[in-house]
């Protein structure tokens, strides 16, 4: 198993590089090991994807950092890719952005985005709104600030596009660049004109979610310096989708026999693991 900082070093040579790459979305230890095996190069652990799995909640910014950083810490003891986690807004302001940096290096993720919301969602008020860009660059200043080790990945998000407007965007991001992160998360890009923009504006790799169906070319977004492209998050909800039906079958009186039929079990030895604590079995305990 490759070390955290080996994992970080992988994930600066990604966005380095010349290519676009798709992560997989990852849940917990199984669904990491399972894109691992895949041949993934890297995986994702989106806040909403986070939410569901630890809290079986939507995206509401219900989930602490303690859970993050958990759920973070266990799929990055489980398989040996680059993690990369959305933080959200970094849990609270400046010095929580700090703390929480110090929790997901600790937990062994690769990269971090911290973006520029106002989350939670104010009383009364259903719109997407943000921080001013000066509050914006001092939680960028604040996450490089607490890094330890210099390959973990700082990436500075906004979602401004959706909102904001271009020219917005295009002035968070080149503030956030002046402030020293080690990439730009673009959020909301519908068109191929708003991505070019941004990224003749800006230096920095990207990496693009929540985009257009006209940015789906990898070779394209790669010649615009796109590094990452994020995926849907499907994973989880087939996988609950799975669970839902298993669930359904037994109780509907499904027998053992045809309940092992619906359950890939080749799969779950490879998941699991199964030759290896075998071996270990019989090594250091005899059996």
């Amino acid at each position: 198993m490759s070390t955290f900082s080996e994992r970080r070093r992988r994930m600066r040579e990604l966005l380095a590089g010349e290519r676009c790459i798709s992560p997989g979305s990852v849940f917990d230890a199984l669904s990491a090991r399972m894109a691992e095996d895949l041949g993934f190069e890297a995986v994702m652990l989106a806040g909403s994807v986070a939410s569901l799995a630890v809290l079986g909640a939507p995206d509401l910014t219900l989930l602490t950092l303690s859970e993050l950083a958990e759920q973070a810490h266990r799929i990055c003891r489980a398989a040996g890719l680059p993690l990369l986690v959305d933080a959200d807004h970094g849990f609270g302001n400046a010095l929580n952005v700090m703390r929480t940096v110090a929790e997901l290096e600790h937990a062994g993720v690769s990269a971090l985005s911290i973006e520029d919301t106002i989350l939670p969602q104010a009383f009364g008020d259903g719109a997407a709104r943000f921080i001013s860009i000066e509050e914006g660059v001092g939680k960028m200043r604040a996450a490089i600030a607490a890094r330890r080790d210099p390959a973990l990945v700082i990436a500075g998000r906004t979602g401004a596009l959706g909102s904001g407007g271009l020219e917005d965007a295009v002035a968070r991001a080149k503030a956030y660049e002046a402030a020293g992160v080690d990439a730009l998360f673009i959020v909301g890009a519908r068109t191929r004109s708003e991505l070019e923009a941004v990224s003749a504006a800006t230096r920095l790799p990207l990496i693009v979610g929540g985009a257009g169906a006209e940015l789906s070319d990898l070779v394209y977004l790669a010649g615009q310096r796109v590094r990452v492209l994020i995926p849907p998050h499907q994973p989880i909800i087939a996988a609950a989708q799975a669970a839902y039906a298993s669930l359904s079958a037994m109780r509907a009186g499904t027998g053992a026999a045809q309940m092992s039929k619906l359950t890939p079990g080749e799969l779950m030895k490879r998941a699991t693991r199964e030759a290896e604590y075998a071996r270990w079995s019989k090594e250091f305990l005899g059996r």
